[in-house]
């Protein structure tokens, strides 16, 4: 029966050796990194010190928001009543150079195997799987500079400094995929409940109707002279699961990162329904919900044995008939009387000591930090004067930095304007030589370099 020569299993022995552990795989929260903290501007004032300079010093960098695997958690459970998660802010610079304080970044534990994905995309921003034990999502945006650092031979007492770069918000949706050795799948109803408190210390909720378990169990197996290995069972798939219908499409996700699949079935046809036609209805599921998980290898239980009347040697010949061209192997167990368990767990066992040993880890097809502070848009309007209306909180607060009268800061303000690209955004709306140009009760003539 796939038992290897130098395994002993002793039947004395009780496998008792599961960690079942009820859990929440999904949450969505709001993560904020910190926004940098604005340049000083101030000026040397010491007795006996002629024209001391400009001394304002930098702003504080905004703090991270940083993911970290967390082995003593199993769950999302933390995240589920609250939801907005903010970094500090840096501190604005002070006067004598003196360099603002960095914000605090803020650490956000997750169990291992926690996918971050953009909210608004799906997108994968960040798994925590694998090497991935600490991650920066979101980084603080950079302090300003003081007015310190654009003092010149023809501009020595410079009136403007540049502001903090602003915080980066995105709403992001937390998802656990367990990093299970083993896939339990199966209709409900078929006994999987029963066989985890026949394998297994745990006491699962067991009743004669569907959807008896309503969050899927995650279990450590230890089995004397063997490998022992981590099971997750997925319960509630019923056909048209991978459509949305029934619990178990909120399951399924579940199953991406096992290495093999035990797939267990009703036998004795209590319900009526015939076992072989069970297993191809959950493997389409499977196969819809992501084609790579027919892809993985596959184990039958054929359970409740105990309830067949020649023992179950019919319905098992017809299901090998039926699956070894494909090259899965048949199991037939009785979760009520232990028959064969201990089988199936080593024969799992010695299968899984043949197949990769790190989990699957989902390459990042999004990084929110690109959208910095593409960050706060701005908006170019025509009004009935013919004039281009300029208008956007950045320009707000450069303008509010900056000192136009002075020609250094007129030339740093124009650098700002080009460099964000509202001036090409300005030709591109067909301004000319000559045009007026309105931000903020301010007016400009326009003229090309």
């Amino acid at each position: 029966m796939g038992i290897r020569k130098s395994q002993k299993i002793d039947s004395s022995i009780p496998l008792d050796k599961w960690r079942i552990i009820m859990f929440a795989d999904r949450a969505k929260i709001w993560i904020v990194s910190g926004k940098g903290g604005d340049g000083h501007v101030s000026f040397r004032r010491e007795k006996f010190v002629p024209d001391g300079g400009p001394d304002g010093g930098d702003g504080g960098k905004g703090g991270d928001v940083i993911f970290e695997v967390d082995d003593g958690m199993n769950t999302l459970y933390n995240y589920r009543h609250r939801h907005k998660f903010a970094a500090g802010n840096g501190e604005e610079g002070g006067k004598r150079r003196c360099h603002g304080r960095n914000g605090q970044d803020i650490v956000l534990k997750v169990p291992e195997g926690t996918i971050v994905k953009s909210a608004e995309t799906g997108q994968v921003i960040a798994d925590m799987s694998g090497d991935n034990r600490r991650m920066v999502v979101l980084r603080g945006g950079n302090g300003g500079l003081g007015n310190m650092h654009f003092a010149t031979s023809t501009m020595q007492a410079p009136k403007f400094a540049k502001p903090g770069q602003n915080a980066v918000e995105i709403e992001v949706i937390l998802e656990l995929k367990v990093i299970a050795d083993v896939g339990l799948v199966g209709f409900p109803n078929v006994g999987k409940s029963t066989f985890l408190s026949r394998a297994t210390n745990a006491r699962p909720k067991i009743a004669n109707y569907h959807f008896t378990t309503l969050n899927p169990n995650l279990g450590v197996v230890d089995l004397e002279g063997a490998s022992g290995f981590v099971i997750a069972d997925i319960p509630g798939l019923i056909e048209g699961a991978s459509e949305g219908l029934g619990l178990g499409h909120q399951f399924l996700r579940h199953i991406e990162r096992t290495k093999l699949i035990v797939h267990l079935v009703d036998a004795a046809s209590v319900e009526g329904r015939d076992p072989i036609e069970d297993i191809r209805a959950i493997n389409h599921e499977l196969e819809s919900y992501h084609s790579k998980l027919l892809k993985k290898p596959q184990i039958i239980a054929a359970n409740k044995l105990d309830l067949c009347p020649d023992g179950g040697e019919e319905v098992l010949t017809r299901l090998r008939e039926a699956f070894s061209s494909e090259g899965i192997e048949v199991y037939g167990i009785s979760a009520v009387t232990g028959r064969g368990v201990k089988e199936l767990l080593y024969r799992v066992s010695e299968l899984l000591s043949s197949l990769p040993k790190e989990p699957v880890v989902y390459d990042a097809e999004f990084d929110p930090n690109d959208l910095i502070r593409a960050d706060e848009p701005y908006s170019i309007e025509i009004n009935a004067d013919g004039e281009y209306v300029v208008e956007g909180p950045k320009i707000d607060k450069m303008l509010g930095y900056t000192n136009l009268e002075s020609e250094r800061g007129f030339v740093f303000f124009q650098q700002f304007l080009k460099k964000e690209g509202i001036l090409k955004d300005l030709e591109s709306r067909g301004i000319k030589d000559g045009d007026t140009v309105r931000m903020y009760g301010l007016t400009f003539d326009y003229y090309k370099e």
